[in-house]
């Protein structure tokens, strides 16, 4: 690596912290505002009444830049979009499919269901984990395959939940997007890795991967509460220990963070899609398709604090 190629990732390095930072203190204005006694906020007089309530709140995502094709900032709590562009056309997701790989699976076993990694998981395309025979409960092997985004993992899972309803992987991929009416949403692979190129392995809008997000989130919180943070750790049944990284390296500076999860292909470009709490049990889903690899980052924690100016009423923070 030359010296112009450090440069670059050390600035690259750098903007990422500082987005980070902003985020924390956003995070922390929020929580000001939101507990601060209500008495406190309400003591004004009829007159101060109407002329707050006639003046129209501040749009904080008016001049929001985004490298994103598409992108939409989802109230999981009203169901009422925030901010949106592009957010119903129809992307390749590239691993955000493992969210319905896994979401899929949950419909039709249990968390405790043992799953074991097969000869086919163990050839697919990188990033992989296991070995053929290795065995583990569909909790933990999700945890490690979304936190990682393991292909391995994602053939596997998806396998057994075709399996036990006795269909095709993408019969059982289709059901799951079904159930949930993402009308966008196929996939036609568990792991979303490009079949050639021409053909992603799975297709979705934002404001579809918004629900899905959301909905995993509420059927299954443990698995993934384990996307947010920096390492996912599990024993196989056959007592191999397992520890793989998280491929969001900024899953520490979003405020109360329920679910992180990256995709990047060559056809998809960069995604990310999250879910985060604005306070008081009130989650938010931001998504972003089709951005680049570094800058996904950067578009997702924009709409972040974007997300926590909108609801402290101000323009920005």
């Amino acid at each position: 690596m030359d010296s112009s190629e450090l440069k670059k990732l050390a600035q690259h390095s750098r903007s990422m912290r500082e987005a980070g930072f902003a985020l924390l203190g956003a995070s922390a204005i929020l929580a000001i505002f939101l507990y601060v006694p209500l008495g406190s906020r309400s003591q004004t007089s009829n007159a101060d009444s109407r002329s707050l309530t006639s003046t129209s709140t501040p749009d904080a995502y008016a001049t929001v830049p985004l490298e994103a094709k598409a992108a939409v900032v989802y109230d999981l709590a009203t169901g009422k979009v925030l901010y949106e562009k592009n957010a119903d056309v129809q992307l390749p997701l590239a691993s955000l499919t493992k969210l319905l790989t896994v979401y899929a699976a949950l419909a039709v076993l249990s968390p405790e269901t043992p799953i074991t990694i097969s000869a086919r998981a163990t050839r697919v395309e990188a990033p992989r984990a296991f070995n053929e025979g290795q065995t583990f409960s569909l909790s933990d092997l999700a945890r490690l395959t979304l936190t990682a985004s393991l292909n391995d993992g994602a053939v596997a899972i998806i396998e057994a939940a075709a399996e036990r309803e006795n269909r095709t992987t993408d019969e059982a991929l289709a059901s799951a997007a079904a159930a949930l009416s993402l009308a966008q949403t196929y996939a036609v692979n568990g792991s979303g890795l490009d079949v050639n190129t021409a053909l992603s392995g799975g297709y979705g809008s934002a404001r579809d991967l918004a629900r899905l997000a959301g909905a995993l989130v509420g059927r299954a919180p443990n698995i993934a509460l384990a996307t947010t943070e920096n390492s996912a750790h599990a024993v196989s049944a056959g007592g191999t220990s397992f520890n793989v990284k998280n491929t969001d390296p900024m899953v520490d500076t979003i405020p109360r963070l329920l679910l992180s999860k990256t995709g990047f292909t060559d056809l998809a470009g960069g995604n990310l899609a999250l879910v985060f709490d604005v306070g008081m049990n009130h989650p938010i889903a931001v998504v972003v398709l089709g951005s680049s690899q570094k800058e996904r980052f950067t578009d997702a924690t924009t709409l972040v604090a974007a997300t926590l100016a909108h609801f402290a009423g101000v323009a920005s923070l």
